[in-house]
């Protein structure tokens, strides 16, 4: 299985995020993916390549234009007001509030925002822009014959929806990929999210269409972030009414509940007929995870990927969360590993 990786992934670099009501060192770091992607090469999965730049009109066939102009924005305006920190934002447009947005930074921040803890650094828009073309390099590989492509995207995409960001994420790099595979010609795609936090950014941009069905195993949200989305009586809306499927889970939850989700999400993309699988491939599922609360062992990862690939699928596996960095090279490649040993 082929791997796109970019080293832009380290442009984007927080220092601090609020945690537990106070500012602590960011979890989601460089180092995620330099270990996963010294355990691609320890294992000889495949070969390593550098992305090529897609044009702008793919981000922006999921994403709002205004949004997007943002986050190109968002460092220098902060700057210019003479701070050089990370940006963070003060408050949010909740109940009762307008949603018009500022024309202060602070208030951009907030307006374009939903939670403190993914602060935007001197390089993050370099960084988001470099994940989604890691991705779409993946679609490429994928359109080219490929059965399987590994887009090893860092930052992380699945909680930011078409105007807003947070959950360490700023632009969806798996939405923007089943977006390119349908503007490319597959006409029903599937994302299956196995990360530990509901994926609400993705649900939200396909949530009123049938022809991306979105399907998340998680942590139930009346427990676990981002809390307000990801309940299993959300089922869709319009021409979306009926795909979309959520597989809340209760903290403590170990593989067998948590296989049994997934081979029902399997039945239920086979069952939909999909012609192309984009996978959102979190590990923070995992028992040492420091900000998740299940109890996957890393053996449990190589099932996972056998059990995906018994969908016969063309497959673009994009990567999302995962904290416990010793051992997240491990519990990823696993999955791909059981892909690609299932896969023959």
């Amino acid at each position: 299985m082929k791997t796109i990786y970019s080293e832009d992934h380290r442009l984007h670099h927080a220092r601090l995020e609020l945690i537990d009501g106070t500012l602590k060192p960011a979890v989601e770091m460089p180092s995620r993916a330099d270990t996963v992607l010294a355990r691609v090469r320890e294992v000889g999965l495949g070969s390593v390549d550098t992305p090529t730049r897609h044009p702008r009109t793919a981000i922006e066939r999921v994403h709002a234009p205004a949004y997007v102009a943002f986050l190109e924005q968002a460092w220098s305006l902060w700057t210019a007001t003479g701070r050089a920190h990370d940006a963070l934002p003060l408050n949010w447009p909740i109940r009762g509030f307008r949603g018009r947005e500022p024309e202060a930074i602070d208030g951009k921040l907030s307006y374009y925002s939903f939670d403190a803890g993914s602060p935007i650094t001197a390089g993050t828009w370099q960084a988001a822009i470099s994940a989604v073309d890691v991705a779409l390099t993946g679609v490429d590989v994928l359109n080219a014959g490929a059965r399987s492509v590994f887009s090893l995207c860092r930052p992380p995409g699945h909680h930011a929806a078409a105007d807003y960001y947070g959950g360490y994420c700023f632009l969806n790099n798996a939405a923007i990929a089943a977006q390119a595979l349908r503007d490319q010609g597959a006409a029903r795609v599937a994302i299956l999210d196995v990360d530990y936090h509901h994926g609400n950014g993705t649900q939200s941009i396909f949530y009123e269409r049938s022809d991306v069905y979105f399907l998340s195993i998680h942590g139930d949200p009346l427990q676990e972030f981002p809390y307000f989305l990801g309940y299993a009586d959300e089922l869709g809306e319009a021409s979306g009414q009926g795909f979309n499927r959520n597989y809340p889970l209760r903290w403590g939850s170990g593989f067998d509940l948590w296989s049994a989700a997934l081979k029902d999400a399997c039945k239920v993309i086979s069952d939909y007929r999909a012609d192309a699988l984009v996978v959102s491939l979190g590990v923070d599922t995992f028992e040492k995870d420091p900000i998740s609360q299940f109890k996957l062992k890393s053996p449990d990862y190589l099932e996972i990927g056998r059990t995906i690939a018994a969908l016969k699928l063309p497959t673009l596996f994009a990567m999302e969360g995962g904290y416990a960095v010793a051992e997240i090279g491990v519990n990823a490649v696993n999955v791909l590993s059981g892909f690609d040993e299932a896969a023959g």
